[in-house]
């Protein structure tokens, strides 16, 4: 998962309209203390800023956590969240992007559709929640799941009803081993556009995908671009150094502009498909356009500033866990022979400044496989049919529907995939699944899930895709 690895592919929700005279929801009432005062009472809280929002409080916290749940006497960091709260009277989402979290109020598409409150907590190494000094082993899977039992287990007096997990992308994949780790915390997950390697020598899948994705049209002149993007590689290059000193802009970890332009132009294909749709395969330019057209649309589709020092310390800590455990795609790029110059460079290794260790753990992505397969229950996954990284999707066991698991891929669907963009019976099911393990879902939709929408009105800056981010390079 790296640079066209923005898993940060994508999810969202909305806002409760007040009556006349109406108290907002959210609101502290004779019977429910300030929330934000609750809150604090529990040991560890720090409180951070709020920031109104119409139906809402949005808080923003600390936490502080443990560098290592397996020693807590080892000290402890403070661990930055965010609140959306509604009522402690309906079910709350646990959402995380797998990277940073968001101080500006949004909402996941689960917890609109259940009309809830979110969580939304950031992952544990990337700033500002990262231990001084950072001590790189502490970052795994576990560690990161134990973090989100511990909130929970933290903020479950006060939020008695339902809890769902969510995320997309790499958010998708943190949900998924939050369950795996603590399988009874949460009543359901809902994991958008989350990849699956399970053997992270063996990416073949990668290729069949991208030798039939789209259509034989769009292939064939993404293919050529990228291609010609190589063959004008000094121009560009020359180029490209003259931005980064203009912008204070180095190469340190990756060596030199020209290593970090070969990782650009491999990120072409599998940004485009990750980020754009079938239709837009006409903006691709001609073979024989300008450098200054070429330039713009490589810098536009894979981001020139992705592989500078500055651009890839903010995801050190997707790439120290794609390098030790998550697993990172490879793909075969046979219209580039002769014109790659560093074999070997596309890869989490050298996104990471050397000076923190890095050993792979096979075994990690195996471990979670094989209970997603034979001991899930009540989790959703969603994919974009035309989204590289669900060409490794995670698997469900033969006997998925009678333990409520589903996976579905929304048709011509690239990373930012939802439940929204499923097709009618698939996009219901869904629906009423969520609604269910929430305990939130109408009798009506009880007896006909067709019957099944969101509980809360659309709201278009509350409910903007939360689940993705889109970033530039090859990450989930």
């Amino acid at each position: 998962m790296r640079k066209a690895l923005r898993w940060l592919p994508a999810f969202a929700v909305l806002i409760g309209t007040v009556g006349a005279g109406a108290a907002p929801a959210g609101a502290a009432t004779a019977a429910e203390p300030d929330i934000k005062e609750r809150v604090l009472k529990i040991p560890g809280m720090n409180f951070v800023e709020e920031k109104p929002y119409a139906g809402y409080r949005f808080l923003v916290f600390t936490y502080d956590q443990p560098i290592d749940h397996r020693h807590p006497s080892k000290g402890t960091f403070k661990q930055r969240f965010t609140l959306l709260n509604k009522s402690t009277d309906r079910p709350t989402v646990f959402f995380t992007s797998g990277y940073n979290v968001s101080t500006t109020p949004g909402r996941s598409e689960p917890t609109r559709i259940v009309d809830g409150n979110q969580v939304s907590l950031e992952y544990r190494y990337f700033t500002p929640s990262r231990p001084q000094p950072a001590d790189w082993s502490k970052l795994d899977i576990r560690q990161a799941a134990d973090d989100q039992h511990r909130l929970y287990k933290a903020l479950k007096p006060i939020y008695t009803k339902n809890w769902l997990a969510t995320g997309g992308s790499k958010g998708g994949m943190t949900a998924t081993y939050f369950r795996r780790f603590h399988p009874d915390d949460m009543d359901g997950t809902v994991a958008y556009v989350a990849p699956n390697d399970v053997n992270n020598k063996e990416d073949s899948a990668y290729d069949r995908f991208l030798a039939t994705v789209g259509d034989k049209a769009c292939r064939a002149q993404l293919n050529s671009v990228q291609r010609e993007a190589l063959v004008r590689r000094d121009e560009i290059v020359a180029r490209y150094q003259k931005w980064a000193d203009a912008n204070g802009r180095t190469f340190k970890v990756v060596g030199s502009a020209d290593k970090a332009y070969e990782n650009v132009v491999l990120d072409l294909i599998w940004g485009f498909w990750q980020y754009h749709l079938q239709s837009e395969c006409a903006s691709i330019p001609a073979t024989n356009a300008s450098t200054d057209e070429l330039y713009k649309y490589v810098d536009t589709i894979s981001g020139f500033d992705a592989y500078t020092d500055q651009g890839l310390e903010k995801y050190t800590p997707y790439y120290y866990q794609a390098g030790t455990q998550l697993g990172s795609p490879s793909f075969k790029s046979p219209h580039l022979k002769g014109l790659l110059r560093y074999p070997g460079i596309y890869q989490p290794r050298s996104y990471v400044p050397r000076d923190i260790p890095m050993k792979f753990q096979p075994g990690a992505m195996r471990d979670i496989d094989r209970w997603v397969r034979n001991d899930s229950e009540r989790m959703l996954f969603v994919y974009g049919q035309n989204d590289p990284w669900g060409a490794e999707p995670f698997r469900l066991g033969r006997d998925a529907a009678e333990r409520h698991d589903y996976r579905f891929f929304a048709p011509g669907g690239n990373h930012g995939s939802n439940i929204a963009q499923l097709v009618a019976d698939q996009r219901a099911k869904a629906t009423a699944e969520v609604l269910d393990w929430a305990g939130v879902a109408p009798a009506a939709v009880k007896k006909d899930a067709k019957l099944a929408k969101p509980l809360a009105p659309y709201d278009a800056k509350l409910d903007r895709q939360q689940t993705l981010d889109r970033e530039h390079s090859l990450r989930p």
